[in-house]
This record gives structure tokens, sequence and C-alpha cells, in this order.
């Protein structure tokens, strides 16, 4: 092996999630029913390791809402498992908070074909994120968060120390200690869920941890931006028949009005979800219920109190 070869293979060894568990070496010999439940008991681990790193994501996402909330975009770059998953939750941002598709980016190593096959060699280049990046022609309002269970991937830190050279805020989502990622950063998290049960295998674990994370990340920024009325989605976009339904029933739950109200508001509105509610609460047209929001940034809770002081 090359000098490169054997750094590498000692890197991995040195990585938690990479490490061998003895106790499993004969888990292809149990029935599948022990097999389930001994990889159901890893899976319950996840949530506490997340939650020691509560704290962090919370600081985060304070820092990428006030980005946001100046026009600045959301955008998640990794590589294999990591950069699906962040691909995947930049996908449910429009249908869920009804926002500009180019708000939330989600960046994989290899493009779009990545998605579904593997890309040889793609996450190995720091260049190839530079690329992806300078596409987006950054700016110091956008977040990036780069996301790799191993810490190290180079597409992922390659994409962090570009934004943030370019004044960009950065956020390194690792599953180690200590990880190049999380120090590359302005604001790493690394959530560490120990050895896979498949020696190596991040989309498990690790896997799930990124997938939490990431759900909190867009969801609580999209809180924080006025997204939602309570736990209620009021930006969703009702784009098919099942959504149509649910627009009327969260209309419904925020404003416990009768079902014809519901409509009437829905109608007035274009189907738009938290004008509808405003149209109810607060008693005012279509129109006034568009200004005022407009005028509250798209926070129903702040047009509902303009409307209130007869704004």
């Amino acid at each position: 092996m090359s000098p490169s070869h054997h750094d590498l293979r000692a890197q991995l060894e040195t990585l938690t999630t990479e490490a061998f568990r003895p106790e499993l070496a004969d888990v292809d010999r149990l029935p599948t029913l022990d097999i389930a439940r001994l990889m159901n008991g890893e899976d319950a681990s996840v949530a506490g390791a997340v939650a020691e790193q509560v704290p962090v994501i919370a600081a985060a996402i304070d820092a990428v809402a006030e980005r946001m909330a100046r026009g600045g975009r959301l955008v998640y770059a990794g590589a294999g498992t990591a950069g699906r998953l962040g691909v995947l939750d930049a996908s449910e941002c429009p249908p869920t908070f009804n926002t500009d598709p180019a708000r939330v980016v989600g960046l994989i190593a290899g493009g779009r074909g990545a998605l579904v096959t593997s890309v040889e060699g793609a996450e190995d280049s720091r260049e190839l994120a530079e690329a992806d990046l300078a596409a987006l022609g950054l700016t110091a309002d956008d977040t990036v968060v780069g996301v790799s269970a191993s810490g190290r991937t180079p597409y992922a830190v390659g994409a962090v120390a570009y934004a943030r050279a370019r004044g960009a805020l950065t956020v390194g989502l690792a599953c180690n200690r200590g990880s190049a990622l999380a120090a590359a950063a302005e604001h790493g998290i690394e959530v560490v869920v120990g050895p896979e049960f498949l020696t190596g295998s991040t989309r498990l674990k690790a896997g799930t941890a990124q997938k939490l994370v990431l759900n909190m990340l867009s969801t609580i920024t999209m809180i924080r931006l006025g997204k939602t009325y309570g736990n209620l989605m009021v930006d969703v976009r009702a784009s098919n028949e099942k959504l149509r339904a649910r627009s009327r029933r969260i209309v419904a739950q925020a404003t416990g009005a009768a079902d014809d109200v519901v409509e009437r508001a829905l109608t007035a509105t274009d189907g738009e979800v938290k004008h509808a509610i405003l149209v109810v609460l607060a008693d005012v047209d279509g129109p006034t219920a568009a200004r005022l929001l407009a005028e509250s940034d798209g926070h129903l809770r702040a047009a509902l109190a303009r409307a209130g002081d007869g704004a």
C-alpha cells in the first residue's frame, strides 16, 4: 500500500464509527428475531447521543435563523449517506414550509446521480465542494452545514472551509469527537453514537443521528422564521388532495371554526392557510390578511397582534 493508504487506514482505526465490535462477531449465526432486537437496542441509544449536543445544536439554529431572516440560504453538503440525508431534508422544506426551493439546498458529492448510485472518488475532492458552492455565489447571510459521519470527508470539510473563508456561517455535523469537520466550522456538532452494528456502516446509527439533527436544524429554524403557528404547519403548500384536506384541518384546529367558515376563508385567500386563519381570527378580508402578514414578515402571531391593535 502507498503511504496515503497507510495514513487513511490509520485515520480510520482511530474513529469510533469504524470500531469493531468483537461481541457481535457471530451475529450472523443468531435467529432473525435476536438480530432485530440487537439492532433495535443499538438504535435506542441514538436519541441520547443527540441530547448531549442539544445546546450546541440550539446555538447553531439561532445563528442560522438570524441569517435566513435576512434572506440567507441554508446549504447542506455531504457525501454518500450524509449527502443524501441533506438533500432529503432540503427537498422536504418547500412542501412543509412553503419555502422557495432555492432557500434550503442539498449538495451531494458527485451531483444528483450520487443520490442513487455511488460516485467513485467524489467524497475525496475538496475542489468538487468548492466548485459546487462557487456555483451558488455564497454571501455572508448564507449557512453551509457540512455533514460527515467520520468528520474527515474531504468534500464536507472542504465545503465548510470554503464557506467560512467567504464569511458564511458554518456548521459541522460529525459522529466522532475531535473531528476535522467540527474544528473547521464555527459551530461544531459531534454526536458520538459509538461503533456501528455492522463495522463501519455509518448508514445505521450515524445516519439516524444525522437525520435527527437535520430535522431539528430545519424545523426549528422554520419555527423561528414564523413558518408555524404553535405546532401547526400553517405555511404548508396544498399541492395535492391530501394536503388540501390537511389545510382545511389546520385552519379548523387553529380557529375552532365550522367547516363552512373554514372553506370560505380558504377560498378568500386562494388556499393560503396562514392567511385564512387570520381572516377567521381577526375578522378581516383576504387582502387585509395578506397586508398584515407582509407587514409582520410572515409571522402569524405578530399579524394577529397588529390586527388587534387596529393596524
